[in-house]
């Protein structure tokens, strides 16, 4: 009876709050008036041709960093034009003082706050929700991805685009083509939503044309201007891109008999747009070696750690699949399907049908393996979303796992495999026109064979964010028998509250921008309602004028066991169920200035933990860039934990060097070392990457995993792979 009336309660409030707001763009007033190129044009950073003279020009940018209430000091100015093929933008980034570019690498989507840059937004369907994002650092690296959720850039998205920078005794200057296939768009539009953002590291000043409040991203959708096309943007026409790969490689495994097993493998996408907002992707034996191997970690958690997805046929539109729910309630998480199992083909089909409704429809199917009993599988995926009010919509979602030809329990020597397990739920996700307020209300429903009842998941959330304020407040219930099987859902069974109050204060001069108190409670309860667990974080944030950070924190944990957990997840012994344990923990956060070419941050905490008995971490990076080409870092993570026998005294390393090296913005280089003393493995991994034109590839990847207590090789790979992207 309590949940179901806070469930009505949110949907309430939501629904107030949506209605409630404006529907009006905030900065429909700010317009660039695009016109097609009257002279062809030659991206080289040169703005000689007659269509860059003609073509208006966005300029007086609006400061959003360190404060919000003025014109910027830098001055940038900005050109669109296009002809029947592509969209071209030049933008003249003018310097202010003396001195080197600030730039981290020539590295593919660099990181926005170490670099000098010029990024841009379009939102083709003014939908004010999702679109795409391009730009390049001061040295020519470039950025691209999706956008999602009003403001978030999904970078791991790559496609087809050209641009170059030119260096100026007074400016850079970038000159960029993004042909129309590279795009989604519907036809007839002559509206999109657009932005333009700056970072510039000397003056540590973040501007944008169309003004952004300062506690939102200048990637904000909901403050874009609008980009007003002269006639329509040409129909892409036909947008047939094959993608074929060929891989060869060897790896041998040191831990088991046998030699050297080879690879050869054939197999490649396609990429169909339907419409001009609708792609349908198609793969054939893919093949992800040339992927960046997972950051480790020392795992002291009771559950699942989470991995990103970094799989490039899963990327495009993913948002729209994999974010449905919260961090710890997905139904539906990519990286289930085909991870160590080899996929035999899939299709996706995404985009837009119309400026309302948003689709999404999966279909892959998994090889069987028979040494180990599992079937072929096959994942389906339908997402459906409908645009309300401003920049609100409703979410839809029905997965199936469905296992093949399959009888559980024929052959008792081997690992039972469930016959299909299902999952669908709907979401409202609240966002005003302002960005002030956010939230959702979410309900999902499982399915699985054997398992009736307290099968199904709602939650809601809703915040405020003001200059000053963020105020905010989650519930999620997850019931006992719910089950996931394609998504990532850690834990089941609970009821989790979990409110927050954060307060920031902006000083008018000195060294410091902002400070502020932020507290953070989540309080988990069984089903009857009795407290299992709660942590309370209070932090004060402060931030510097150059952009350094500084953090004092306080911890307070309770924790009572539902079931037996070593504290060390080594294997030693483990804590009895229902035992009870409670600590508190001290803790400071530094992050140095990003202008420098040695950065730092350092993290520790101290207190107590399980079983009365104390932790000690430590963690850290270091890192020393020869801009633009060398980026040198080296991660550490050092835990002491002192528990009562077995345990004792135990402390474990994490040590990671990475080392980039950029040779030119199509040749990349990258070795990175990870050593775990808790797995006991070394891991290395080294990868060469030359794109020799636009979104294709040449890989050599080479991988060594050593076990670390006797030092030896644990097995090894080379892996070369060539993929080249054909417009038909």
């Amino acid at each position: 009876m309590i949940l179901n009336r806070l469930a009505a309660f949110w949907c309430f409030m939501l629904l107030l709050f949506a209605q409630s707001v404006p529907a009006q763009k905030k900065n429909v007033g700010f317009e660039l008036h695009i016109h097609r190129a009257t002279s062809p044009i030659r991206i080289d950073g040169i703005i000689d041709e007659p269509a860059w003279q003609q073509a208006e020009r966005a300029g007086n940018f609006f400061m959003v960093l360190p404060m919000d209430t003025s014109h910027a000091n830098v001055r940038t100015e900005v050109r669109m034009t296009y002809d029947m093929n592509n969209l071209y933008l030049v933008a003249q980034c003018f310097i202010a003082g003396t001195g080197p570019d600030m730039v981290e690498s020539l590295r593919r989507d660099f990181s926005f706050l170490k670099n000098d840059n010029f990024i841009f937004f379009i939102d083709p369907f003014e939908d004010q929700t999702s679109g795409f994002s391009f730009g390049v650092n001061a040295a020519g690296g470039q950025w691209d991805g999706l956008m999602y959720e009003g403001g978030k850039v999904d970078l791991s998205w790559d496609n087809k685009w050209t641009s170059v920078v030119k260096r100026y005794s007074d400016r850079y200057v970038l000159e960029l083509a993004i042909p129309f296939k590279t795009l989604r768009y519907k036809n007839g539009v002559t509206h999109w939503g657009i932005n333009f953002s700056r970072n510039d590291l000397k003056t540590t000043e973040k501007s944008s044309w169309a003004p952004v409040p300062r506690q939102f991203p200048t990637a904000s959708l909901a403050y874009t201007g609008v980009l007003v096309w002269d006639v329509p943007p040409p129909p892409p026409g036909p947008n047939i891109s094959v993608i074929p790969y060929v891989l060869g490689g060897v790896q041998k495994d040191y831990t088991a008999p046998g030699g050297n097993v080879y690879k050869k493998e054939i197999g490649g996408d396609a990429k169909i747009a339907v419409t001009s907002s609708l792609n349908l992707d198609l793969t054939v034996n893919p093949d992800f070696s040339q992927v960046d191997v997972d950051k480790e970690v020392i795992d002291l958690s009771r559950y699942e750690l989470f991995y990103p997805e970094k799989r490039q046929f899963f990327l495009e539109n993913a948002d729209h699949f994999n974010n449905l729910g919260y961090p710890t309630i997905r139904p539906f998480f990519s990286r289930r399907i085909g991870l160590g199992i080899p996929i035999e083909f899939g299709a996706r089909l995404s985009g837009k049908l119309d400026p309302n409704w948003r689709i999404g429809l999966m279909d892959m199917q998994t090889r069987k393996e028979d040494p180990i009993g599992l079937p072929e599988q096959n994942f389906s995926v339908l997402a459906l979303q409908r645009k309300i009010f401003s920049r609100s919509n409703i979410g839809f979602i029905f997965i199936n796992k469905q296992s093949i030809h399959y009888q559980p329990g024929k052959d008792s020597s081997l690992p039972v495999y469930s016959q299909y397990n299902r999952n669908m739920g709907i979401e409202f996700n609240l966002a005003s026109a302002d960005n002030f307020w956010t939230g959702k209300v979410l309900l999902l429903k499982a399915f699985s064979p054997g398992k009736r009842g307290d099968d199904y998941v709602h939650a809601g959330n809703l915040q405020y964010t003001s200059r000053h304020w963020l105020i905010g407040a989650e519930y999620e219930y997850t019931g006992v028998n719910y089950n996931a099987e394609v998504g990532y859902v850690p834990r089941t069974g609970y009821f989790k509250l979990n409110p927050q109050a954060a307060y920031i204060f902006l000083p008018a001069g000195g060294v410091v921008l902002s400070h502020g108190p932020q507290l953070t409670s989540t309080y988990y309860y069984n089903e009857a309602f009795r407290r299992t667990d709660n942590e309370t974080i209070f932090t004060w944030l402060t931030t510097f004028r150059d952009k350094s950070t500084l953090s004092g924190v306080l911890m307070n944990d309770y924790v009572q066991l539902l079931s037996p957990f070593d504290p060390t997840n080594t294997g030693i012994d483990s804590l009895r169920t229902g035992t009870q344990h409670r600590w508190n923990t001290l803790g400071v956060d530094y992050v140095s200035n990003p202008q420098a070419l040695f950065t730092w941050d350092l993290s520790l905490r101290y207190g107590g933990y399980y079983a009365d008995g104390n932790k000690f971490t430590l963690m850290g990076d270091l890192g020393y860039r020869i801009q633009p080409y060398v980026n040198f870092t080296m991660s550490a993570n050092y835990t002491d934990l002192s528990l009562p026998q077995p345990w004792g005294h135990t402390h474990f390393w994490l040590i990671g060097p990475r080392l980039d090296i950029t040779m030119t913005n199509k040749l990349f280089l990258t070795t990175y070392i990870q050593y775990n003393q808790q797995t006991r493995n070394m891991n290395l991994n080294t990868r060469l990457q030359w794109r020799y034109k636009p979104a294709s590839d040449l890989f050599l990847v080479y991988t060594d995993n050593y076990l670390t207590t006797p030092f030896s090789v644990r097995n090894r790979a080379v892996v070369l792979k060539f993929n080249y992207w054909w417009n038909l």
